[in-house]
């Protein structure tokens, strides 16, 4: 069985700011994680990340505001994708 694509979602700003979450539904959990979701959520401009939640290996579940990074709490999909917009709409109010 290999990974199921959940979700994808792209968008791309006037202002150059590029928005991109891709989720996948893994056959198991990857190392660092509880749940069988892989994911990578991006927010920034090209070569800048401002915003980012991933669960890479070995690391797990985690956010990133530019390099300052802490751990994230995953607790679904829907509110992953809650909580990264979230803090998009907080970022582009600045």
């Amino acid at each position: 069985m290999s990974a199921t694509l959940v979700y994808r979602h792209r968008e791309d700003f006037d202002d150059g700011a590029i928005l991109e979450m891709v989720i996948w539904r893994m056959p198991k959990p990857i190392t660092g994680s509880q749940h069988p979701y892989k994911y990578r959520l991006f927010y920034g401009r090209a070569g800048q990340r401002e915003v980012g939640y991933d669960n890479e290996r070995p690391k797990g579940d985690h956010r990133r505001y530019g390099s300052r990074g802490e751990p994230y709490r995953f607790e679904s999909p829907e509110r992953l994708v809650d909580d990264f917009l979230r803090d998009i709409a907080q970022r582009r109010a600045r």
